[in-house]
């Protein structure tokens, strides 16, 4: 099996990024045309054979939500597309923004065409601010051209294409927290029902999708063999992944699913630094679980990565090796949690802070064998009990470790 391929990426460098024109020279913009002259169900059945689940870390699959999306009653549909990426060591959908921003226009379009919606927004982290010029330039090409605005192709479909900036904010990664982030409010999760596809930005009916997961849709709509030959098992396809840590040559890259991580940290991302042994590895960024060397061997595909204690989550890979401790890597990814939490819900702003607290005094040598009996239970409890993602999976990586690494928290003589 080839270890890297080109299927979502291969318009990278393949034209002029500021300019439609040669854009639509490779191709640009024939996705739309073949997708208002289908019957949006096909295109949903076809999502739904390719078997595509979110690529921003739920996993839900693509073909269900935009099914969803269109039976949902109400005027005024909205399209979001999730280019906040604010997950550490993920930083794959900036590759396809800088490198394809018109692809991601027109793939929004087709959202829009297939759910029925009239305004798409994209909500883009803040950091990325670099790359706003080069949006903001591919949306006022298409309404020049005659992609956006109305009756877009004669076809009675009217979209526009809006860009937002986000402040900063991990939390504003989750759907409802990114809603009250675009209409000006605190950005800051809400309880749900309603869901979204109900009530979602202004109360309007909304469909909210990820940078990569929208960008998929033209290419398969003018290819849907080649990504249906790619992968493996229930993994159809390939994945964008981003590797980062003490590799050598960090970066961003398409594989096939199916290849395995040893492939992916020895092929693609040159081996570890001076040689050196893997302490452990964390898959779907700081919300995500951690492992050691042993996943070496196994394929990186969904139902795979599952069985082996870990997710493919946001598709990041943060390799650590045997300088940093496993308690140093803990102590570092609470802190980000501590302070990334928004503090509106009790379990996630006073659990964070208070594990934070024990695993400083565990690197001290201070730590009791009840302060990781009180550590592991209000990290069980954000888990089952917090407002949103952020809560629910901040402590993915402690419980994990302590899977995986029990000798680093058993105390052994220590006080009580």
């Amino acid at each position: 099996m080839s270890t890297q391929v080109k299927f979502l990426t291969k318009n990278f460098g393949q034209y002029d990024t500021s300019s439609i024109g040669s854009y639509m020279n490779i191709g640009g913009f024939e996705a739309l045309r073949k997708a208002v002259n289908m019957n949006p169900e096909d295109i949903c059945t076809m999502l739904t054979e390719a078997k595509i689940r979110g690529r921003g870390g739920a996993e839900y699959p693509l073909g269900r939500k935009w099914s969803q999306a269109r039976a949902v009653r109400g005027e005024n549909k909205v399209i979001i597309c999730n280019a906040d990426e604010g997950e550490t060591t993920t930083f794959k959908d900036r590759e396809l923004i800088k490198n394809d921003p018109f692809n991601l226009i027109e793939a929004m379009i087709i959202a829009g065409f297939v759910c029925g919606a009239t305004d798409g927004f994209i909500y883009m982290r803040g950091e990325y601010a670099c790359h706003r010029p080069l949006l903001l330039n591919a949306i006022r090409q298409a309404r020049n051209y005659g992609f956006l605005g109305e009756n877009i192709l004669g076809k009675g479909f009217d979209f526009n294409i809006h860009l937002y900036s986000g402040g900063g904010a991990y939390v504003c990664g989750e759907g409802t927290a990114l809603i009250r982030s675009i209409e000006g409010k605190a950005g800051r999760p809400r309880m749900k029902p309603p869901f979204i596809k109900v009530s979602g930005l202004f109360a309007r009916p909304t469909c909210l999708n990820n940078v990569e997961s929208l960008s998929l849709v033209p290419h398969l709509l003018q290819d849907k063999t080649t990504y249906m030959n790619c992968g493996t098992g229930e993994s159809i396809g390939t994945k964008l992944i981003s590797v980062a840590g003490n590799v050598n040559k960090p970066g961003v890259f398409e594989i096939p699913f199916g290849t395995t991580v040893r492939e992916i940290i020895y092929n693609l991302a040159g081996g570890i630094q001076h040689d050196r042994n893997i302490q452990l590895i964390q898959f779907g960024g700081a919300s995500g679980k951690v492992t050691d060397a042993s996943i070496l061997d196994t394929p990186y595909t969904y139902d795979d990565l599952r069985a082996a204690g870990v997710m493919v989550g946001s598709g990041g890979i943060l390799v650590i090796d045997e300088r940093t401790s496993v308690i140093d890597f803990l102590r570092m990814n609470q802190e980000f949690f501590s302070e990334e939490s928004c503090g509106q819900c009790t379990p996630c702003r006073e659990g964070n802070l208070h594990i934070k607290i024990i695993l400083d005094k565990l690197a001290k040598g201070e730590a009791t064998k009840q302060d990781i009996k009180t550590m592991t239970t209000i990290a069980k409890v954000m888990s089952m009990s917090s407002l949103c993602g952020l809560g629910e999976t901040a402590q993915n990586s402690l419980l994990s470790a302590m899977k995986k690494f029990p000798q680093v928290f058993d105390l052994g003589g220590a006080r009580a």
